[in-house]
């Protein structure tokens, strides 16, 4: 084993794929890319994430209390990387990267069509320290036929990895049976 600056330990624990945040404030949609989230419970389910006054959408999420986490996949790897270096505060990015809004069934801020999965979140309280907000997803979309299943992670400094095979272990995981599938 050789010692690496404790700063990477993110690369080694990436908490899931990139996903595009989307928020709607004063009729404007906005789109950022976002992959500092983790999962916190799984009922209600909540998503903890970072959005920081640094980020456009802050200021969205803060006046809504809510958002939409849409996850994409690699065949939108470098829309994702696109969208996340410009700001929504000078550029329509459903516009410039061409995707297609779609209206969520209970939040404002519009669902991505050209995404694998849509989550309707509503914010339940706020770490302001760490800019860390806690969501609860309250709607989930899943697109079945969508034709691309592999998700985007990002190691840093530009570097993603796709998901590979899927191992399925469920029979296994006696123990929590009871979670739905």
């Amino acid at each position: 084993m050789k010692e690496v600056p404790a700063s990477g330990a993110f690369r080694q624990l990436e908490p899931g794929p990139i996903v595009l945040v989307t928020t709607s404030y004063r009729g404007k949609p906005n789109i950022m890319t976002m992959g500092f989230h983790m999962m916190i419970q799984h009922a209600p389910p909540l998503i903890g994430c970072v959005i920081g006054p640094w980020d456009h959408s802050y200021s969205a999420l803060r006046a809504t209390g809510e958002c939409v986490i849409a996850i994409p996949t690699i065949d939108l790897a470098e829309t994702v990387v696109d969208i996340g270096n410009c700001s929504g505060d000078t550029v329509d990015k459903f516009e410039r990267f061409g995707l297609t809004q779609q209206p969520a069934g209970s939040v404002a801020a519009p669902l991505i069509k050209e995404c694998l999965a849509n989550i309707e979140c509503r914010v339940v309280d706020v770490v302001e320290h760490h800019s860390l907000f806690i969501l609860e997803a309250e709607r989930l979309w899943i697109d079945n036929d969508h034709r691309e299943w592999r998700t985007l992670h990002h190691r840093g400094d530009g570097v993603f990895a796709a998901d590979g095979n899927v191992l399925d272990l469920c029979d296994r995981m006696v123990k929590w049976r009871h979670f739905p599938r």
